[in-house]
């Protein structure tokens, strides 16, 4: 790399900059902030590279990409590559334009996509979210001088824990699984905890590791099942009242995606525990929406986001139970037991590899 950076060989930057460099031909070697944001290396409270956390790994400046708004014309496609040329009217990382895709325009907003993992994003408004907990503080996205700023909290299991339980052929079809939780009252005492690359906000712990308790005779398919689907919506709500506790910021709305999220069983003990609605799109991959929303709107074809707004169809609406038709409720208590249990789990799961190592030491 050294050699590279000497020889004015070396690009820094991320897969968004990488097809950039390459539809363009080499031209554009630029990003835009809500990429730039997500790399860690850049300073969302200054909108610039961070020079000291550059200078810890020995980058220079200047290799790093040029940072546009996410709404700018990064130039058009090279006419060799498809025949015509086109122009490139918007870049936008995932989560990002996730939320811009579900319309989460206003401060309060939040945004949750269940994927291979859970990442859930609030519209903090114009000033960044500085967290004691782990939630990060990300550009949403900057379009002219507005810029719009995130907090993120992740869990990374979600999808990869549903599709282990597939591999150990607790089911063979995922839509199978909703019906499968709901075919039991409960999980049997079972609790998992969905931590193969270690916890994130609020414990933050690389250490922990994923495991299964409280197994008995009893216990069936269904109850590994409704157990490992519970502790996707047990994340959601350690991620969602760190985000309550930490911003204080008022909730305004809630949207769900994801391939998880049209899940049933997952989404309505959501929406139980948080004692808030829950919408969910027709369709539930947002992402390319949301950089298709800002591409229109950079070109006029549309011309507000009101009118983004009225595009917006609800697959379903989960409201918790005993919620008014304003969407809002007391948070279920009949599940207090079961999360409490969870939550010893999950401490005895915490800092696996230190134990680990200790009794290989003695």
């Amino acid at each position: 790399v050294h050699q590279a950076i000497e020889e004015g060989n070396c690009c820094f930057g991320t897969i968004d900059t990488w097809l950039l460099f390459k539809l363009t031909k080499g031209r554009v070697h630029a990003t835009d902030y809500s990429n730039a944001s997500s790399t860690g290396m850049f300073d969302s409270y200054q909108m610039c590279w961070s020079g000291f956390l550059c200078s810890l790994v020995s980058l220079p400046l200047s290799i790093f990409p040029q940072v546009e708004n996410t709404g700018h014309n990064f130039g058009s496609i090279d006419p060799s590559i498809f025949g015509v040329s086109i122009p490139i009217m918007s870049v936008m990382a995932d989560q990002q334009a996730a939320m811009f895709g579900e319309c989460c325009f206003d401060v309060g907003d939040v945004k949750i996509t269940m994927g291979t993992g859970t990442f859930m994003d609030i519209n903090t408004g114009v000033k960044p979210h500085t967290s004691l907990a782990g939630l990060y503080p990300l550009v949403g996205w900057k379009i002219g001088s507005d810029v719009v700023y995130l907090a993120e909290g992740n869990a990374a299991d979600t999808g990869t824990a549903i599709k282990w339980a597939q591999e150990l052929e607790l089911f063979s079809d995922v839509t199978e699984t909703s019906d499968m939780a709901y075919s039991v009252s409960d999980s049997d005492g079972v609790c998992f905890v969905p931590s193969f690359s270690g916890l994130q906000a609020p414990l933050n712990d690389p250490r922990a590791c994923a495991s299964l308790m409280g197994l008995k005779p009893s216990t069936t398919k269904s109850h590994l099942v409704r157990a490992i689907l519970e502790s996707v919506a047990f994340r959601n709500k350690q991620l969602y009242e760190t985000m309550l506790r930490e911003t204080h910021i008022p909730i305004t709305q809630i949207r769900v995606d994801g391939g998880v999220s049209s899940n049933n069983f997952v989404t309505q003990l959501t929406a139980d525990l948080f004692g808030r609605k829950l919408v969910r799109p027709q369709h539930h991959e947002m992402s390319s929406l949301g950089a298709a929303f800002v591409a229109g709107l950079a070109v006029g074809f549309w011309t507000t986001r009101e009118e983004l707004k009225k595009l917006q169809n609800a697959d379903k609406v989960f409201l918790p139970k005993g919620a008014a038709k304003r969407g809002t409720a007391r948070p279920s208590q009949e599940y207090i037991p079961v999360l409490q249990s969870w939550e010893r789990a999950l401490r005895r799961s915490m800092n696996w590899s230190t134990l680990a190592a200790a009794f290989w030491i003695s």
